[in-house]
């Protein structure tokens, strides 16, 4: 992985293609390239470090040409390097791939053998001597990369042009998102359509194993030998677009983008003061016989999905798991009769998640419902479960979630009250006064984010930190672990979230005076306890930082220092807490001078596992 874009154009395809990559840019991504047949000419240029190294390397040896492609690489086999950059080639053949070959170690000695020179270290590059190698045998390229496709364990969207059929590509998925898309007397291929918002608004989704042609006035699909008909969707240019604006990062933006993102994610389930009779509609006679729930997620969304179990549980008295799905998918599971599995994911191709998804229905247990929770709402998830809540949140182009995460909150709450209702383990009073608090978010959200400029004064405490624990309780004990991830995320900071009552269970051998102590607080029946917590890290040097709910009375000393929010309910406590953490992360990777919106060694959207 981790970003494709190809095309063929009457137009030059390389100013198409290096736009492409920026727009991917927001994934994570260790170095970029391209190949562009000039004429029958295969010519290559890679680059390590940003888009701009790349378009820096094609200014100073210019390429242009009517078909091409490209692709920016997050590394898993090989060292960032201009070796390991992609597209690979082998003759007249040049491939980009996202995923994983997992059999490549075997296929290499193969060809090795064949006589074939590896020049990289990628598992990526048996692929294009593969597809060279079965050229020999096949009528054109399209019956070569068909021949190829079983041989390969993993996962993987490709996209393959050769010398000898220049207005050709041929893309294949298994694994990995693809998108096809139509232009007028051009199309194009990529992994994400934000690569190609710019060129065209129509897109035709791949779906698992499916192959294309691609070329100058048609596309074709087929799946196996057979060609089928995929449908086309128009995309809302003006929606998917995403600019920095008046802020110095995509992250600072997103953060302030909280309160929209979770009015538009509430507004789809909201008739006034009540639930909308038309939210989930599809789900209302599935979840009267829900007798279980199953989150599966990774990574922020996994966090998500812990914070949601207070509420299933709570709220409706039904028995919630949560699990991380690359755990899951890979270990006997029970699951219990009549049970409704929620796949939270913000791109809907989390490659772990979606692994997981299959298996389980694969099974078939008995009463299983199938839901995604996403922000893409032409997302493979989305196409493979019964049921879909969209949190709407908007492009997120920061690789550190923040927007996303709120609204998967947001809508996971949601959810919880919609069973409430279809199962009537909620009354209409209850519903409606809980939805009165989902109401009132967006303003108190911008009430925490005015609180911005003490939450900065405080990260500038962070400057020499190199370790940090997050301390939370009930509900708030999973917006502690996400608040760690953040600042590990973009900080580099070593950070670690636990549940406060287990502070004294091991962690507490960590705290002296060089180990700051995030701790969240709202003001609940627990706030006694963790007061307990804090005087446990002061008595023993540790430096306290509190985030809290100001009817919480906190004793200040020289090692405490603390940022009040307005009154919080506790049922709605993890999605306001969670903004100050966020904002904190965000100031303290200023203050070390961290790349923000793309930190080192992390992509987007994984889709590896």
């Amino acid at each position: 992985m981790c970003g494709i874009v190809g095309g063929v154009t009457e137009r030059s395809i390389t100013p198409i293609l290096l736009e492409g990559l920026r727009r991917l840019e927001y994934r994570g991504y260790d170095s970029a390239g391209l190949a562009v047949l000039e004429g029958t000419q295969l010519s290559r240029r890679r680059a390590v470090g940003k888009v701009s190294a790349l378009v820096d390397e094609v200014q100073t040896n210019p390429v242009s040409g009517h078909a091409g492609i490209a692709h920016t690489r997050w590394a898993t086999h090989g060292e960032p390097a201009v070796k390991n950059a992609h597209p690979h080639t082998s003759g007249s053949v040049a491939v980009v791939h996202n995923g994983i070959i997992e059999n490549f170690e075997p296929l290499k000695a193969e060809l090795t053998d064949l006589g074939y020179v590896f020049s990289s270290d990628t598992d990526t590059e048996v692929v294009a001597h593969l597809i060279e190698h079965a050229l020999k045998d096949s009528a054109n390229l399209l019956d070569a990369v068909r021949s190829i496709l079983p041989r390969l364990k993993g996962a993987f969207a490709l996209a393959v042009m050769s010398e000898q059929e220049p207005g050709t590509l041929i893309a294949a998925r298994l694994g990995s998102p693809l998108v096809i898309g139509l232009g007028i007397g051009e199309n194009f291929v990529a992994s994400d359509q934000l690569a190609l918002i710019r060129v065209t608004n129509r897109f035709m989704f791949l779906e698992e194993g499916d192959v294309a042609k691609v070329t100058l006035g048609a596309v074709e699909v087929f799946a196996g030998q057979e060609p089928v008909q995929r449908s086309v969707s128009e995309l809302d240019v003006s929606a998917n677009h995403a600019d920095k604006g008046d802020y110095k990062h995509f992250m600072h933006k997103e953060i302030h983008e909280q309160p929209l993102s979770t009015l538009r994610t509430l507004a789809q389930a909201l008739d006034g003061t009540k639930l909308n009779p038309q939210f989930l509609i599809a789900g209302s006679k599935l979840f009267s016989s829900i007798e279980h729930v199953q989150i599966l997620a990774c990574g922020t969304s996994f966090f998500a999905g812990l914070t949601a179990r207070y509420w299933i549980e709570d709220l409706l008295g039904l028995p919630c798991s949560v699990e991380i799905a690359s755990e899951f998918r890979y270990r006997k599971t029970v699951t219990p009769k009549n049970t409704l599995l929620v796949c939270v994911s913000q791109s809907g191709e989390t490659a772990d998640t979606l692994a997981a998804l299959r298996a389980l229905q694969a099974e078939k247990p008995q009463g299983l419902t199938t839901m995604t929770v996403c922000n893409v709402a032409t997302s493979s998830m989305v196409r493979e479960t019964d049921l879909t809540l969209l949190t709407d949140a908007g492009p997120e182009i920061g690789v550190a979630s923040t927007k996303a995460f709120t609204a998967q909150l947001t809508a996971l709450l949601l959810l919880t009250l919609k069973i409430g209702e279809v199962q009537r383990t909620m009354s209409e009073a209850a519903i409606g006064d809980k939805l009165q608090l989902l109401i009132a978010l967006p303003d108190q959200m911008r009430a925490v984010l005015a609180l911005e400029e003490s939450i900065a004064v405080m990260s500038e405490q962070f400057e020499h930190y190199n370790h940090s624990l997050f301390l939370g309780r009930g509900s708030l004990y999973p917006i502690a672990l996400e608040g760690a991830l953040k600042l590990k995320e973009i900080s580099y900071i070593h950070a670690e979230g636990y549940a406060a009552g287990e502070l004294k269970h091991g962690p507490l051998a960590l705290v002296d005076h060089r180990m700051p102590v995030i701790v969240l607080a709202p003001f609940d029946e627990m706030i006694g306890k963790l007061k307990a917590n804090i005087q446990e890290v002061r008595a023993r040097g540790g430096q306290v930082f509190v985030f809290s709910d100001k009817r919480c009375q906190i004793t200040l000393d020289d090692g405490t220092q603390k940022v009040a929010l307005e009154a919080v309910d506790p049922l709605t406590a993890p999605i306001l807490f969670a903004l100050p953490v966020q904002l904190l992360s965000y100031h303290v990777a200023l203050i070390k001078g961290t790349d923000v919106d793309q930190p080192r060694n992390l992509a987007k959207s994984v889709t590896v596992e």
